[in-house]
């Protein structure tokens, strides 16, 4: 046989399966799904302070839900605050539930061969949004979102897809935390609410 592979596929003791088993999640998962949620009520939404500020999971993969594809939190930022600042590979949309504002957004040149890496351009572009806009956050861009208004919070819906996760491209960096980050603080609705009066 050509490049005389005739017998060197032959070798090896190990059996495994792997095929199999993957027929068999196949077989079990509609079972599986009916435990796993298609309705997540208010309080079943947690709280995070995070280096990105105010954040209520809607939908995370770690909540036992239907979603397999999709990660969904909320973001408040207080009067006249502003969230964290960071990049990641993934591209991101926000719906703005309430408020008015404006993101910063810094393009990124990316190169992506054995390693990664990154290089911000020069020009920083500002993006205004109010109630009702969609903002689209493009791959590998650094962004940061301010809320414009002295006396009222913010409300972002974030979306983000999970394929660069399962890619291998989990490429998230934050340069910049959120004010009101502090990383111990635990959250409650109470919390919250003390948050957003400052």
């Amino acid at each position: 046989m050509a490049w005389g592979e005739a017998k060197v596929w032959n070798q090896g003791d190990r059996t495994l399966s792997f095929y199999q088993e993957t027929l068999t999640d196949a077989a079990e998962r509609p079972k599986r799904d009916q435990d796993r949620k298609k309705i997540v009520k208010p309080w079943e939404m947690p709280w995070e302070l995070a280096p990105q500020g105010i954040l209520k999971h809607m939908i995370n993969e770690k909540m036992n839900t239907r979603m397999e594809t999709v990660d969904v939190y909320m973001q408040i930022i207080p009067p006249g605050s502003r969230s964290g600042k960071h990049r990641h590979l993934a591209e991101e949309c926000l719906y703005v539930v309430e408020g008015q504002g404006y993101d910063l957004h810094q393009d990124c040149d990316v190169e992506i061969t054995d390693t990664y890496h990154w290089r911000p351009q020069d020009e920083v572009k500002r993006f205004e949004w109010k109630a009702g806009d969609v903002i689209y956050i493009p791959p590998n861009t650094i962004h940061q979102h301010f809320n414009a208004n002295p006396d009222r919070p913010a409300r972002l819906v974030s979306a983000i897809n999970r394929i660069y996760k399962y890619s291998g491209l989990n490429d998230l960096e934050q340069l910049e935390n959120a004010p009101e980050y502090q990383p111990d603080k635990k959250l409650d609705a109470e919390a919250v609410s003390e948050l957003l009066k400052k």
